[in-house]
C-alpha cells in the first residue's frame, strides 16, 4: 500500500519525464493533464487479455501494459518510481515495469516448489523487493527477497511463520516486514481450493527485514479460528491496520479488521451489526489515508466501501459499490474500483482486479 505524503499528477510528472507525455495519444494525454492522482491496476479486457494499467484519479485509463496473466495485488516504490504486479494465487510470475516506460518490464518467475500469493512490497530505499511466497510441498509461507539493483535476482527468503501468507508490508523505516499470514493450506495440484478450512491457522507477524528473525507473532483465538487475515496497511504513527475473511458458518458476524502495534496485542474494530452484514464477512481491500486519517475497506460480494476513522475505527461513511474491489488513498478520501469496470467516476471497458496502488 502506499506510504507518505501526498503526490500530485505534478509529481509524477517530474518522475516519468517529458518524454512519458509525448508518447501518450491524445485522449490518453488529456486524462493524464487532468489527473490529480495517478494510481494502477491489474484489469482483464473484454478480449480476455490481461495487463495492468495507469490510472488517473477520475477513473480514466492512461497507458497499458500487457501481462501473461491475471495479476492480484502491486508494489511501488517511491524511491525507484518501479511497479511491481504479482500474480494471482497460484501464478508463478511477477512483472517489474516503469511507468514512465523509461525502462523496459522486468519478469520475476518464482523458484521451483514456489508460487507468488499476489502481494510483495519494496524496502523504502527501493533496493529489495520481498514477495509472499507458497513453499506448498512443505505448507509453509515465505517471504522472497529479491535484489532490485540486480535484475531483481532472488538473493534470499524468510520463513514467514504461518501459512497462506498473504499481504506483506514494511514499516517506513524499513526495519519491519508486516505479514498477514491467512492460515489456508493451498496447493497448486488443487487450483485454488482451500485445504484446512476446518483446521484453519490465522496469524499476524512482524520479522527483522534484514535478518528475518521473528519478532512477534499473533495468533487467533480459536472462536476465531476461521477469520482469515489478509490484508494491511500502515498509519503515520506505525499502526498497523489488518482485513478478514471468515470461512465459517454464514450466519456468523465475526469482526472483519483490526489494528495492532509493535508490542501491542491485536483489537479489533466493533463495527454495527449492519454494518459488519452489508460487508458480507469478506473485506477484499483495505488502505489508509494518512491526509485524512481513514481507513477505507472494500467488499466486493456485500457491494460495500466502508471508510473509519483511523485513530477510533468509528464509521465514517459507508457507500454502495456494486463489485467493489480495490481502495487506495485519495487526495480526499478514497478511491474505489469495482470488478464491473468502475473505477472512482469513471466506467471503463474492462474488468478491474482486486487491487489498486497509488503511484507517488
Amino acid at each position: 500500500m502506499w506510504h507518505g505524503e501526498a503526490i500530485d499528477r505534478r509529481g509524477f510528472l517530474k518522475a516519468a519525464g517529458i518524454a512519458f507525455t509525448a508518447a501518450l495519444a491524445p485522449r490518453s494525454l488529456m486524462a493524464f493533464e487532468r489527473a490529480d492522482a495517478v494510481y494502477a491496476s491489474g484489469f482483464k479486457a473484454p478480449d480476455g487479455s490481461f495487463g495492468v494499467a495507469t490510472v488517473s484519479e477520475r477513473g480514466e485509463i492512461i497507458d497499458r501494459v500487457a501481462l501473461p496473466a491475471r495479476a492480484h495485488g502491486l508494489a511501488y516504490s517511491a524511491a525507484t518510481g518501479r511497479t511491481v504486479a504479482f500474480a494471482r494465487r497460484p501464478g508463478t510470475f511477477a512483472m517489474v515495469f516503469d511507468p514512465s516506460r523509461l525502462a523496459e518490464p522486468v519478469i520475476i518467475t518464482s523458484p521451483e516448489g514456489r508460487h507468488f500469493y499476489g502481494h510483495g512490497h519494496f524496502s523504502p530505499d527501493g533496493t529489495r523487493l520481498y514477495a509472499s511466497e507458497n513453499d506448498f510441498d512443505g505448507n509453509r509461507g515465505m517471504i522472497g527477497v529479491y535484489d532490485a539493483r540486480d535484475k531483481f535476482r532472488r538473493i534470499g527468503e524468510f520463513d514467514a511463520h504461518g501459512i497462506g501468507t498473504h499481504d506483506m508490508t514494511v514499516s517506513d523505516d524499513g526495519k519491519l516486514l508486516v505479514i498477514a499470514n491467512g492460515g489456508i493450506e493451498t496447493h497448486p495440484d488443487f487450483g485454488r481450493t482451500k485445504l484446512n478450512i476446518d483446521r484453519m491457522e490465522p496469524s499476524l507477524v512482524l520479522l527483522d527485514a534484514k535478518t528475518g528473525a521473528l519478532i512477534q507473532r499473533h495468533r487467533l483465538p480459536s472462536s476465531l479460528k476461521q477469520l482469515s487475515t489478509r490484508h494491511l496497511d500502515i498509519t503515520d504513527n506505525g499502526r498497523i491496520w489488518f482485513a478478514c475473511q471468515w470461512e465459517g458458518a454464514r450466519n456468523a458476524l465475526p469482526p472483519l479488521a483490526g489494528w495492532f502495534s509493535k508490542g501491542e496485542d491485536l483489537s479489533f474494530v466493533s463495527l454495527p451489526r449492519e454494518t459488519t452484514v452489508r460487508l458480507g464477512n469478506y473485506v477484499g481491500a483495505i488502505a489508509v489515508n494518512r491526509r485524512d486519517g481513514v481507513v477505507g475497506l472494500t467488499s466486493p460480494g456485500g457491494g460495500a466501501v466502508v471508510t473509519l476513522d483511523a485513530e477510533t475505527g468509528a464509521v465514517v461513511k459507508e457507500e454502495t459499490v456494486r463489485e467493489a474491489a480495490g481502495v487506495a488513498p485519495a487526495t480526499h478520501g478514497i478511491a474505489v474500483s469495482s470488478y464491473d469496470g468502475q473505477f472512482n467516476d469513471t466506467r471503463s471497458a474492462v474488468a478491474w482486479d482486486q487491487h489498486i496502488v497509488r503511484l507517488g
